[in-house]
């Protein structure tokens, strides 16, 4: 990948103090054509006497200057504040290095911890297949070479990766996950995303024309309490038919 021309153009991820495996990767790429200044292997000129010192010095600050650009525009901003002591790229790049560099097994504990602790809950599916697969990528950067070409771990993983993506998904798809889970063979994570997010559109629009309820209000009217009034008039009664007494 050839770095662009303008040097505020942003990369597509941004470094997070969790994910400088991945981001490394990305820029790597990105600054492919001026890795040896990010590495220090083409050093700033020094030789004045040199017929084309100039143009040779003037090259070397404009890349080096894009390069620093270009990483300060790919990390959070608490991160780029402590890059501003630095004037050279290799430094900046140094600098990131010995902050994030991981050894493989703890990066890889964390990432593994990280899956497994993840949840959808208020995540849209896509919001959460991308939050999963980030991690995802960045745990396969880390695997072996030898692994990566060997098929059978390859479906080995997909399928881990299926199961770990299922059991996280919302109680709204348990039907559907259920039905998943009985297929043979097992579909892969990306057809399954599909059909979590015709499923997602279908409860919504069912929820939307699901008719309002609405719970009437109760009134309690309470009782007076009798009167202990002992000299209130009594009323009188007619004369009883049958013992011929009246209030009877």
């Amino acid at each position: 990948m050839v770095p662009r021309d303008d040097s505020l153009q942003s990369i597509s991820i941004q470094l997070d103090a969790k994910n400088y495996a991945y981001w490394s990767y990305v820029m790597k790429n990105f600054l492919q054509t001026m890795w040896g200044i990010v590495i220090g292997d083409k050093k700033k000129p020094t030789d004045e006497k040199a017929a084309n010192y100039e143009t040779l010095l003037d090259s070397w600050e404009t890349d080096n200057s894009k390069i620093i650009t270009w990483i300060n525009n790919s990390v959070i901003q608490s991160i780029g504040t402590q890059l501003a002591k630095y004037d050279m790229a290799k430094e900046v790049w140094d600098h990131l290095a010995r902050l994030y560099t991981q050894s493989n097994f703890a990066k890889q504990y964390q990432l593994e911890f990280d899956i497994q602790a993840i949840q959808q809950n208020n995540l849209s599916v896509q919001e959460f297949y991308a939050a999963m697969s980030d991690l995802w990528d960045q745990l396969a950067l880390i695997e072996p070479d030898v692994l990566k070409a060997f098929k059978p771990y390859i479906d080995r993983r997909e399928e881990q990766r299926l199961v770990q993506f299922l059991m996280a998904l919302r109680s709204d798809f348990e039907g559907l996950r259920g039905s998943i889970l009985h297929r043979t063979p097992l579909p892969t994570v990306d057809s399954v995303v599909h059909e979590l997010i015709d499923e997602e559109t279908r409860i919504k629009s069912h929820a939307d024309k699901a008719p309002k309820t609405f719970t009437p209000a109760v009134f309690f009217v309470s009782q007076r309490p009798q009167s202990s009034n002992q000299n209130r008039p009594r009323v009188a009664f007619d004369e009883c038919a049958f013992y011929k007494k009246k209030n009877h």
